[in-house]
C-alpha cells in the first residue's frame, strides 16, 4: 500500500464549513468501546481484530465491503435483554433491523421472541425454526396473503393497524376455522426527541390507531365484537434512537388510561401492553446509552405505578428492541480508494461501498464514527468526510470525522455501529452488489448472508 504524503484538509480543532466546531480525539488509534462491539480490540502491530482475527485477513478473504458482526456480543446483548426483563415480561427482537436465518436461530437459543413485519420476514423466521407462537407480525398495510400466511403459521400477535385490518383479520381467521390473537397500535400522542421520520407516536404519520377522538376507543369496541381474533393488548411504539426515557413515561401514561376506560365500559381488563422499542444506542462517543437494566426497571415501574394509580392489574409488559441488540455487534469494513483534500474545507476518503450498503446518512442525517483498521498511525488527524462510489453528492457515510493524514489508498478503513438498518435497508443503486454479513465468534468466521453478485443481478432481469 502506497503511503506517500498528499495536501491534507484541515487539522485539529477546525470549524465546520455548517459552522459546528470539531476537536480531534487524543489518540486516532483508540478505539472508544462505546460504539464497537465487545471483542473488537487493536493488535500489537496496529492491526483492528474482532474475536481475535485481523481485519486484514477478513478482507482478503471475504473482501470489501463487507459487515462484520460479532456473534458473541449478538448474544450477550440478547441475553442481557431477556434476562433484564425476566419471566413476567417478553422481549420481541425488532426483526427489521437485521434479520437472517442465523440470527433467527440465535434469538430462539437465547429466549428472546421475534417481531416480523413483513411476509418475507416472516417466511425467514419460519424457515430457520422460530417456533410460531413466540412471532408478532406487524406492519401498517398488511396483505390478506400475509395474514392468512401467519394465522395459518399459528403466530402468537398480529398487531391490528387500521380499522380495515380489523376486519380483515378477524375474517380471515375465521374463515379458517382459527381464533388470533391480536393486540391494537394506538398513536398515543407522543413526540419522541428524535429524527422526524423515526418518530412514529404523534397522531400525523401512518402508524396506529390515534387516541385522539376516541378512535382507538372504537376500534377496541369493533375487535371485541368480532369472534375471529382474541384481543390480548394494546400496542405503543413512540419511535427510534431515543435515549429519554420522559416520552415512555408518557405513552404508558396514556395506554393504561385506554385500559382503564376498557375496563370500566367492557368490564374486561387486557393482559398485555406493549411499549414497543427504540432505545438508542452509541453511533458516537457522545451518545449515551441506557442498559437493558435500567431499562426494564424503569419502564417496569412506570407500567406499575399507572396501573396502581388506575386500580388495574399490572398487565404483562412486552418490549421490542432491534437496533439495541444488532446495532453495536457489527461494523462495515471499506477500503480506501482516493483520497480527495480540499484546501481549507476536509479531505474526502472515498470508499468501495457508500448508500447502497449504508443509506441512513442520507436519509436520516445520521452520524457515524471511523477508524483507521488496517494499521495504526502516528500521523496528525485531518477532519474528513468519507463517501461512496455512487453517482449522488448525497452518497455520504460518515459526515464529518478525523483520520489520520497518511491515509491512502487502500489502506482499510471501518465504521462500528452498522449492524442495524444497513444491511437491512441495503440497496442495488448503480447495480452494486449488497455486500455479505460475516459472523466471527471464537476466532473463526462464516457467512451468514453471501454477497450478491452479478449473476444474481442478470438473474432478475428477464427482458
Amino acid at each position: 500500500m502506497s503511503r506517500s504524503a498528499h495536501p491534507a484538509g484541515p487539522r485539529h480543532a477546525d470549524v465546520l464549513p455548517e459552522g459546528h466546531y470539531a476537536a480531534p480525539p487524543a489518540d486516532l488509534n483508540v478505539l472508544d468501546p462505546k460504539v464497537w462491539a465487545r471483542t473488537v480490540a487493536r493488535g500489537e502491530d496496529g492491526v483492528v481484530t474482532v474475536a481475535g482475527l485481523p481485519v486484514t485477513r477478513l478482507a482478503e478473504e471475504f473482501g470489501t465491503p463487507a459487515y462484520i458482526l460479532d456473534e458473541a456480543d449478538f448474544r450477550a446483548r440478547a441475553r442481557a435483554w431477556r434476562t433484564a426483563f425476566g419471566d413476567d415480561a417478553d422481549v420481541f427482537y425488532a426483526g427489521k433491523a437485521f434479520l437472517s436465518r442465523a440470527v433467527v436461530r440465535w434469538l430462539a437459543e437465547e429466549g428472546l421472541n421475534l417481531d416480523v413485519c413483513s411476509g418475507g420476514e416472516l417466511a425467514t423466521a419460519l424457515s430457520a425454526g422460530m417456533p410460531a407462537d413466540r412471532i408478532a407480525f406487524h406492519g401498517n398495510n398488511k396483505s390478506a396473503a400475509e395474514i392468512e400466511r401467519a394465522v395459518r403459521a399459528g403466530v402468537g400477535r398480529i398487531v391490528l393497524d387500521s380499522f380495515q385490518e380489523i376486519v380483515r383479520v378477524a375474517h380471515i381467521a375465521q374463515s379458517l376455522g382459527k381464533r388470533q390473537r391480536v393486540q391494537i397500535r394506538v398513536t398515543v400522542g407522543v413526540e419522541a426527541h428524535t429524527h422526524e421520520f423515526i418518530a412514529t407516536a404523534h397522531e400525523d404519520q401512518k402508524f396506529g390507531i390515534p387516541l385522539a377522538g376516541g378512535q382507538a376507543a372504537e376500534a377496541v369496541r369493533r375487535a371485541l365484537r368480532l369472534d375471529g381474533i382474541e384481543l390480548i393488548g394494546i400496542h405503543s411504539h413512540i419511535g427510534s434512537q431515543i435515549f429519554d426515557m420522559s416520552g415512555f413515561e408518557v405513552a404508558a401514561h396514556r395506554v393504561v388510561g385506554l385500559l382503564k376506560d376498557i375496563r370500566d365500559e367492557h368490564g374486561v381488563e387486557l393482559p398485555e401492553i406493549d411499549l414497543g422499542g427504540g432505545l438508542g444506542i452509541a453511533y458516537t462517543s457522545d451518545d449515551d446509552p441506557r442498559e437493558p437494566q435500567e431499562i426494564a426497571k424503569a419502564l417496569t415501574e412506570i407500567v406499575t405505578r399507572e396501573c396502581r394509580a388506575a386500580r388495574l392489574q399490572t398487565p404483562r409488559i412486552s418490549v421490542e428492541p432491534g437496533r439495541a441488540i444488532v446495532g453495536p455487534t457489527a461494523f462495515t469494513l471499506y477500503e480506501v480508494g482516493t483520497v480527495k483534500p480540499l484546501d481549507g474545507l476536509r479531505t474526502y476518503v472515498s470508499v468501495d461501498g457508500g448508500m447502497s450498503d449504508n443509506i441512513r446518512t442520507a436519509l436520516y442525517d445520521a452520524e457515524y464514527s471511523v477508524a483507521l483498521v488496517s494499521r495504526a498511525s502516528e500521523a496528525e488527524p485531518m477532519l474528513v468526510r468519507v463517501v461512496g462510489k455512487h453517482c449522488e453528492s448525497g452518497d455520504i457515510v460518515v459526515k464529518d470525522a478525523f483520520l489520520p493524514a497518511d491515509l491512502a489508498p487502500g489502506d482499510l478503513i471501518a465504521v462500528p455501529a452498522t449492524g442495524a438498518y444497513c444491511r437491512s435497508m441495503a440497496s442495488n443503486y448503480n447495480h452494486a452488489l449488497r455486500p455479505p454479513v460475516v459472523a466471527v465468534e471464537g476466532g473463526e468466521a462464516r457467512v451468514i448472508v453471501r454477497r450478491e453478485t452479478e449473476e444474481d443481478l442478470l438473474r432478475l432481469d428477464v427482458g
